[in-house]
């Protein structure tokens, strides 16, 4: 019988001692521990120099079993046949008689407690799995730990599979290796996350530095293979260099496993099984056999699988991704696979924008959300080649829900600026770019280049005779005039965009947040009913089509209308669904512009305090969206009502303060706060009821400038 308190090994073994400190993993020792108590059988998996001999030697030391801890090493065992003999030695068994090594261990180990550590056996697993099944069914006192690259999947084991150190645990393991004042050094943090917090990695890096910065360090990490070399002389050959450790898995592999790891170095990111089996079959590896090929992976610790919000998906750490990458270039097949990849992800994005206008728009959003690294690689892949900065083009402006939908503006700038540089010789990809980077770029208050995007997508769509994007270029200026407070010029080009889609057509999210935008217009020059009648039209066809996002902001409008009118309850309601809604697809300016109106409906409901607190809130989360409210007079107008509301209850001092607490409130403590706070016994309404409203009035509604993107514009 094992238990694990910390002490030395009792009676015999022959465990040796660590000469160097053990570094963190405090929770897997634990895990483990708990694991050897209720199990004969624990097998430790993971990655090349994850630590997985560390790990086993610092928890079998800590075991007390009466005849000790013994450590097999397998790695140095090549043919299968000798695996009993390796056992038979490691226990110091000697036996000159005819019997064979299994029944000189099976009575040896009958009448012993003791744990028997194997230490890598992924390269003889056939051999280890029947060894060990056969000594615990007949040698009741044994226990085995086993350590490998992969489990032996027999009866009774538990398997511990062993992750990469997380950060802080990591610079922790490079400073004590290092021994030097290295801890709070970006560069070392930076350098410990590039490793993937593999041990192994770590500690070859912090040995570079008897001659190297951590800063030359992470300049030269392009080429980690050569770079990190020079283990201690007295480390398993196959930890001497970062590429032997990673190069023990690859010997194990098939020739269709080696082909599927090398191809799989094309994703960045996560991926799914749909996109593994586009894209890596053909040419060697049929596409009925990539799932056996990524299960064997799997099982030898090369990809890891992951439960998702979106499903099954699965990842490689960058250092097997690198080294996947170098065998492709090897095999002369790169650029192919790179274009399957581009193939793919351009298909994904153009099905997620379809899709958007659907009752699966929450879905959308979180594939799109998960597969972000793997189109930031298509869009580099597609706008670095000449031949295909059309499809880059394409691509930036199809993920327009993305950008303006999910709260990556700026992400989205930085593609579509790039994209529309470029010549590609195709006029409808670049007029969508083009009208996609004016939105965003209104969006964060930007207003010259929008317009100047904007009036260049117009003049090309008119002389290239394309009505779709015309339409989205009128559409967009109408936007723009909009939050520069140009309302008559708003009205006008919105009526004609949506004149324009309907003659087309064309029917989206974009189109009915056109229309949310023109009752933004008629709100702002006083006719709440014709706004109201406009987002109820909105919000039915919404209803419809199973669309959200777009549906948010009508009820933001009509949240504005109900206030008016002093209905705060019903207000308050509209406005709780209407920030529920932006949240879930992370809108960010959705979000903070119906904050900004839920505390001017705290403060008519006799709250002023906790409105000052969201007026805070908002003021700290407009910088990571754009220009605060646009910089417009009647998006500011309900933010400065609030604000002498708040103020002339509070005073000047007691106000600022609750600013600050609000300022100091995290992103989505702000949003819980304004979702959760209950509602308080309705007090006389303020706001309308006791400043009265006319034609002249300045609180239009904080109505939105709305996000809008075309799924099928040119």
């Amino acid at each position: 019988m094992c238990n694990h308190q910390p002490s030395a090994t009792a009676g015999h073994g022959n465990l040796p001692l660590a000469l160097d400190a053990f570094v963190g993993r405090a929770a897997e020792l634990a895990d483990l521990a708990r694991m050897l108590d209720a199990s004969r059988l624990v097998t430790v998996t993971g990655v090349g120099g994850v630590g997985k001999s560390r790990l086993a030697a610092q928890a079998a030391a800590r075991s007390t079993p009466r005849d000790g801890v013994w450590r097999v090493e397998l790695a140095p065992v090549r043919d299968p046949e000798f695996v009993d003999h390796a056992v038979v030695e490691a226990l110091g068994l000697t036996d000159h008689t005819t019997r064979a090594p299994r029944e000189t261990l099976l009575a040896h180990l009958a009448v012993r407690q003791l744990l028997l550590v194997l230490d890598g056996f992924e390269h003889l697993v056939d051999a280890c799995a029947e060894l060990v099944t056969d000594l615990l069914r007949r040698a009741p006192g044994l226990r085995v730990l086993a350590v490998g690259r992969r489990p032996l999947t027999v009866a009774g084991e538990r398997v511990l599979p062993l992750a990469p150190l997380g950060e802080d645990e990591a610079v922790e393991l490079f400073t004590e290796r290092a021994a030097v004042a290295v801890r709070d050094d970006p560069d070392v943090r930076e350098l410990c996350r590039r490793l993937d917090g593999i041990p192994l990695a770590i500690e070859l890096a912090a040995g570079r530095l008897r001659a190297l910065s951590p800063g030359q360090l992470l300049e030269r990490l392009d080429d980690r293979f050569r770079l990190l070399t020079g283990g201690g002389r007295d480390a398993p050959p196959r930890h001497q260099t970062l590429r032997t450790a990673i190069g023990w898995s690859h010997e194990l592999c098939t020739p269709e496993e080696r082909l599927l790891w090398s191809r799989l170095s094309v994703f960045a990111g996560q991926f799914d099984l749909e996109a593994v089996e586009y894209v890596c079959s053909g040419q060697g590896l049929h596409a009925d056999d990539v799932l056996d090929a990524l299960t064997e992976l799997i099982a030898q610790s090369v990809v890891a699988r992951e439960e998702t919000a979106t499903g099954v998906r699965y990842r490689m750490l960058d250092t097997v991704r690198a080294y996947g990458a170098e065998w492709l270039e090897a095999t002369g097949d790169a650029d192919r696979l790179r274009r399957r990849h581009r193939d793919w992800y351009i298909g994904l994005a153009t099905w997620c924008e379809l899709d958007w206008f659907s009752p699966r728009q929450g879905e959308v959003a979180a594939r799109v959300e998960a597969e972000l690294p793997n189109l930031r690689s298509a869009l580099e892949h597609c706008l670095g080649e000449p031949d295909d900065v059309h499809l880059g083009q394409y691509l930036a402006g199809s993920l327009w829900f993305c950008w303006a939908g999910c709260g990556r503006l700026s992400e989205g700038r930085h593609w579509l600026e790039q994209a529309v540089q470029l010549d590609s010789g195709h006029e409808q990809s670049r007029l969508k770019a083009l009208w996609v980077l004016g939105y965003v770029a209104i969006l964060q208050g930007d207003t010259v280049p929008a317009l100047a995007a904007l009036q260049e997508c117009r003049e090309e769509a008119e002389r290239a005779a394309h009505p779709t994007a015309v339409a989205y270029a009128e559409h967009r200026t109408g936007c723009l005039a909009l939050v520069t407070d140009d309302m008559e010029r708003a009205e006008t080009l919105l009526r004609s965009a949506l004149d324009r889609y309907q003659e087309i057509g064309e029917l989206n999210s974009n189109v009915l947040m056109g229309q949310v935008e023109l009752a933004m217009t008629r709100a702002f020059q006083g006719d709440l009913p014709d706004a109201v009648r406009l987002c109820e039209d909105v919000r039915r066809v919404c209803e419809d089509h199973g669309e959200r996002w777009a549906g948010a902001y009508a009820l933001y409008v009509l949240g504005y209308a109900a206030w008016s009118d002093g209905d705060l309850a019903r207000a308050r309601g509209l406005l709780t669904e209407c920030l529920g809604s932006a949240h879930a697809f992370h809108d960010l300016l959705g979000s903070v512009l119906t904050i900004e109106l839920l505390a001017l409906v705290t403060a008519s409901e006799g709250d002023p305090a906790e409105a000052a607190v969201l007026q805070g809130a908002a003021a700290g989360m407009w910088p990571s969206v754009g220009l605060r409210l646009f910089g417009s007079a009647h998006y500011n107008a309900p933010h400065q009502l609030c604000e002498a509301m708040a103020r002339e209850d509070l005073g000047d001092r007691r106000y600022e303060e609750c600013v600050r607490d609000g300022a100091r409130l995290g992103r989505k403590t702000a949003v819980n706060r304004a979702l959760g706070r209950p509602l308080p016994a309705l007090p006389t309404p303020r706001g309308p009821a006791r400043h009265g409203r006319g034609a002249s009035d300045t609180r239009e509604p904080a109505a939105s400038p709305t996000r809008k993107g075309g799924e099928t514009a040119g």
